[in-house]
């Protein structure tokens, strides 16, 4: 049976965690925190939370972003790289992050997306974005 707590309303269930590398330059930090506020406002059907995470120079920690998607009720976590290649970070420290959690939190589901490189959108936003240079 589910744990009341789980179901109560206004308590979400699958979040998107969205994680960048994070900067010195509190400006480039702020950027991505706007994203994520972009992102949410968007209210795409099968996500019901949308969080921000760095991997290191700015807060939220990746482990502290799991933790306050736990705490607001996520039961799947959709880990976004926000990153543009998959160099080390991509391919070796975030998907260790998110294994200590799991080791922690079994309970929850976690998923790995594609770094944002990968994504076949990109070429056209990029020509998108290009086009609109003065």
């Amino acid at each position: 049976m589910e744990s009341p707590e789980l179901d109560a309303p206004g308590i979400t269930h699958r979040h998107l965690l969205i994680v960048a590398h994070g900067s010195r330059r509190q400006a480039s930090n702020d950027e991505v925190r706007f994203l994520g506020e972009r992102v949410r406002e968007l209210r795409e059907p099968g996500i019901d939370q949308v969080e921000v995470a760095f991997l290191e120079l700015a807060e939220p920690s990746i482990p502290q972003g799991l933790a306050q998607c736990v705490a607001a009720g996520a039961r799947e976590i959709i880990v976004f790289p926000y990153f543009l290649a998959a160099g080390t970070h991509v391919a070796n420290d975030i998907p260790e992050a998110i294994e200590l959690f799991r080791a922690q939190h079994p309970q929850i589901k976690v998923r790995l997306a594609n770094h944002l490189g990968a994504s076949r959108a990109l070429p056209m936003t990029i020509l998108d974005v290009a086009s609109q240079a003065e």
